[in-house]
């Protein structure tokens, strides 16, 4: 058992044996987890005025752990979801130390009591069919650029794939015989095949026969041939926004994310009646629930369902202006 003083030991071994080695936990995981333990150990450094390799576990009591959250409020400008994601990983480390340090059992156990903090939900944006024909239409396919870019877009609004899945795509990963359908790696580890559209399939074989197919090549490349990364993705989709918003108008009042193309697809499918369960199977949801919030944002569905009630009988009042004098009193 690892003496509960020594701290950075604890830390050091939640990253290598709880994370890498029994949770073989994504990089991306762990890159969360990492950025926010340096800018615990930077808080603890101004705040504590101890080296990092010098701080116990009891240094880290709710009292400060709670410290750490508010000024990740007040001093970075995050919000309540931030806050929570770094709030995961510090309860994701202390019950790994309730195992390895018991003696401070009191400690860890009023760090893990720390409640998330509420905040409201907003419902999704998404795009309506003439927005995403205005989008499909901005590229410049006279273009290397052009063309790359409008395969993209067309892919991810027609599978909804996540940003992630999509940068990570390889020829390989596309089968466009009998059947076609796209391959991918997913959230969690989850694999899964996402069927493609007659449009989407002519749209991808020109494109990887324009490429020259190799299964290990990258799908949807960079200008270097690399994998695009997330800023990327996000300048090339608010590139062709801008442009899009030329013809139509309802684009300029939306802020459209990579993850927006996502809730394209997914109301897409809800719109054409595809029950919630296919939905989140088809977009690798782990909860039907997840799809909830597809079902809040749909005023469509909401007007169908009010077209199917017996309207409430109501009689419209009479306005009636007062005396002129007691107009003018009350406007004293």
């Amino acid at each position: 058992m690892r003496s509960a003083a020594n701290f950075p030991s604890l830390l050091q071994a939640f990253f290598t044996t709880r994370l890498m080695r029994q949770r073989k936990a994504s990089p991306h995981t762990i890159a969360s987890y990492r950025d926010t333990f340096r800018l615990l150990l930077h808080f603890a450094q101004k705040r504590l005025r101890k080296a990092p390799s010098q701080l116990g576990l009891e240094d880290l009591d709710a009292l400060f752990i709670g410290a750490f959250l508010d000024s990740l409020e007040s001093h970075r400008g995050n919000g309540a979801r931030s806050r929570n994601l770094r709030l995961t990983a510090v309860r994701s480390f202390f019950r790994y130390a309730a195992l390895e340090a018991p003696a401070h059992g009191g400690i860890i156990q009023r760090v893990l009591a720390i409640p998330n903090q509420r905040h409201p939900r907003a419902m999704v944006s998404f795009l309506t069919r003439p927005e995403i024909d205005a989008l499909l239409a901005a590229p410049n396919q006279e273009t290397w650029l052009g063309r790359r870019d409008h395969a993209f877009l067309l892919t991810a609004i027609q599978t909804g794939l996540r940003l992630s899945e999509m940068t990570g795509l390889q020829h390989g990963d596309v089968s466009l015989g009998p059947g076609p359908h796209v391959h991918c790696h997913g959230k969690g580890r989850k694999e899964r095949c996402t069927p493609l559209a007659k449009p989407t399939v002519a749209v991808l074989r020109a494109w990887i026969r324009e490429q020259g197919r190799e299964d290990s090549k990258i799908l949807f490349p960079s200008a270097r041939g690399g994998r695009l990364s997330a800023v990327g993705v996000q300048h090339m989709v608010a590139r062709h926004v801008a442009n899009a918003g030329a013809t139509c108008a309802t684009l300029r009042q939306k802020r459209v994310s990579p993850h927006v193309l996502r809730h394209a697809a997914a109301m897409e499918l809800l719109q054409a009646g595809v029950d919630r369960a296919m939905i989140a199977l088809w977009l690798g949801h782990e909860s039907v629930e997840t799809t909830q919030i597809y079902l809040d944002a749909d005023l469509a569905l909401k007007e169908a369902v009010l077209a199917k009630t017996k309207p409430i009988k109501s009689k419209t009042g009479r306005y009636r202006p007062d005396d002129n004098l007691l107009a003018f009193l009350s406007g004293l």
